[in-house]
């Protein structure tokens, strides 16, 4: 049976975190482990999680939570320790504040993709399974949907219109996202680069990226990304310049302002 690993990266994270972990805990799926990499936080966020481990233990759902708490250089930095903890076939970034839509979300995602099919037939597993997010606000109330959609057929050349699938809603096979770590060179955007390396990882090990046609993650919208807006668009820039070339990236982020006026004048 297929692993999900969920990493969550707290940092005094207490009035958000049980939401996160409380939605991890529902998941009927069986082969779940929750890795928490908390930043020492100081606010009783490390309670709470020692409180949600023993819980999990005692609900004997077959899930595991592994707690580490300690300093680290940033959100990346946890992130790559998340890295290295992990034992199951993908993993998720799961951030306190963010949440799986209902409690069969690990389930449709396995049923969806096949991927007990692809087992038992010894093909190898996609590499990248993905979906569709809501965005909440910071009390997990429903805003809207993301606006930007991931398509049906998603390649690493997909993000030159926009990071079109959610973090939270991009599950990477553990073996490849290994051996892409985060870029710590970037403080605000390296999940976005970071997702299209395992892509262009993907393309060149011929495998395939799956849209499991269903919504899988809701993310909670305040979050670093917007704090540093500024900064986050000019390493977004920078991230598609590496990727993509100079040329293209102005052409698209010029196309992205015209889709901004748009949307604006459409609201």
């Amino acid at each position: 049976m297929i692993k999900f690993s969920i990493v969550t990266i707290t940092y005094n994270a207490a009035d958000v975190f049980m939401r996160t972990a409380a939605s991890v805990l529902g998941q009927d799926y069986p082969e779940v482990e929750h890795i928490i990499v908390d930043g020492a936080s100081s606010d009783g966020t490390i309670r709470l999680a020692e409180d949600y481990k023993r819980q999990s233990d005692a609900a004997a759902t077959g899930h595991s939570v592994r707690i580490v708490s300690e300093p680290d250089k940033g959100l990346y930095d946890a992130m790559n320790k998340g890295l290295g903890l992990v034992t199951g076939d993908y993993v998720c970034f799961m951030n306190a504040g963010d949440f799986f839509p209902d409690n069969a979300i690990l389930s449709v995602i396995c049923a969806n993709a096949r991927l007990d099919e692809c087992l038992s037939a010894g093909n190898p597993l996609p590499a990248v399974l993905y979906g569709d997010t809501d965005w909440v606000d910071n009390d997990g109330n429903y805003l809207c949907r993301r606006p930007l959609s991931p398509p049906a057929r998603l390649t690493w050349r997909s993000f030159r219109h926009g990071m079109l699938v959610c973090h939270q809603a991009f599950y990477a096979r553990t073996d490849i996202a290994r051996r892409t770590p985060y870029d710590l060179h970037y403080r605000h955007s390296a999940d976005v680069d970071w997702c299209i390396r395992v892509m262009k990882e993907a393309a060149r090990m011929s495998l395939p990226l799956v849209n499991v046609g269903a919504t899988v993650a809701c993310y909670q919208r305040e979050g670093q990304t917007t704090k540093y807006h500024k900064a986050s668009l000019l390493e977004r820039f920078a991230v598609m310049r590496r990727h993509y070339g100079l040329t293209v990236t102005v052409m698209m982020h010029a196309w992205f302002v015209l889709r901004t006026v748009f949307r604006k004048g459409r609201a």
